[in-house]
């Protein structure tokens, strides 16, 4: 049982990045935003959009307003109406008038994005740093880990916020921050990794045989990396999911016009009591794309023990 919910949180945060990629595509166009007539209402509410000949659109709840047929249709004040469509808010709609799932999707695309990025920055950075200690001379590698071990002594989270408050990154210029923000314990997962791999009887039995050091590193140390690595990668990457939407929640993340779970959040959060699937969607994807990363963590940690 255990190991079919497993597999099942293992393959989540894949379903949910083609959810997120593919969903705005296959959606039917949403309702247009009436902050007016059709502000903060419930899930799975029926709408009404109305177009009429100059371009202007209404949108109310179906519960309000009677299904008007199109074609030469006058309202009593006298608008030409040339459109009438039902929609349909699945997750209701927001202070604007939005439909929160749409925000949903295209605000989580924002967010993994930002997420898969930072997480690349970090694998890069903690690669290159991890590696270059241990191929370096002894007062290189004391030196490399001293400086990582004076990153490490700040919290990552507030370290982040720190940069972020200071340098008010956007969209694109938070990937970096977030990455060179959080490579620091990978750096030191590799560099433990090699040392210890030093010490294996089927390293030293391939240097005596005449192997070389790129032959090495080829053969033995980067496949033996893989594992590690990416248990780590996974964790890092639900850890810089929760830093994103902690950013985007303190308004230090991507600008308010740009949807993210985290914005989500902090915009429902304002209006909790009169629209509270405003902030529990956008939570509940964020616990469970979190979540989901760690139990894909220890799929990897697991197989990579059956597999060593």
């Amino acid at each position: 049982m255990s190991l079919r919910w497993g597999s099942i949180a293992a393959w989540t945060p894949g379903v949910i990045v083609a959810v997120c990629v593919l969903g705005p595509w296959l959606l039917p166009d949403p309702p247009a935003a009436d902050p007016v007539h059709a502000a903060l209402l419930p899930p799975l509410s029926r709408v009404t959009e109305v177009t009429f000949a100059d371009g202007r659109t209404r949108t109310e709840p179906v519960a309000e307003t009677a299904t008007l047929p199109a074609d030469d249709t006058t309202t009593p004040s006298g608008d030409r109406i040339v459109r009438v469509r039902e929609a349909r808010l699945w997750l209701g709609s927001d202070r604007f008038g939005r439909d929160v799932l749409r925000d949903l999707l295209v605000g989580g695309r924002v967010s993994l994005v930002i997420a898969a990025g930072a997480v690349l920055v970090a694998l890069l950075a903690g690669l290159t740093v991890g590696l270059a200690a241990t191929s370096g001379t002894g007062w290189i590698d004391g030196a490399m880990m001293r400086i990582v071990d004076a990153l490490l002594a700040f919290p990552v989270l507030f370290l982040v916020i720190l940069v972020a408050a200071l340098i008010q990154p956007g969209p694109w210029a938070l990937v970096p921050v977030l990455g060179l923000t959080s490579w620091m314990g990978l750096a030191r997962l590799v560099r433990g990794q090699v040392l210890a791999l030093r010490g294996r009887g089927f390293i030293q039995a391939a240097r005596v045989s005449g192997a070389t050091s790129h032959q090495l590193w080829r053969w033995h140390y980067l496949p033996n990396l893989v594992g590690p690595v990416g248990q780590d990668v996974a964790l890092r990457a639900g850890e810089l999911v929760l830093a994103e939407a902690t950013l985007s929640y303190l308004g230090l993340g991507v600008p308010a016009t740009i949807p993210t779970w985290g914005s989500m959040v902090r915009e429902g959060h304002r209006v909790m009591l009169d629209g509270w699937w405003l902030a529990t969607f956008p939570g509940i994807a964020i616990a469970v794309l979190v979540i989901s990363l760690a139990a894909t963590a220890d799929r990897i940690a697991a197989r990579w023990r059956r597999a060593g």
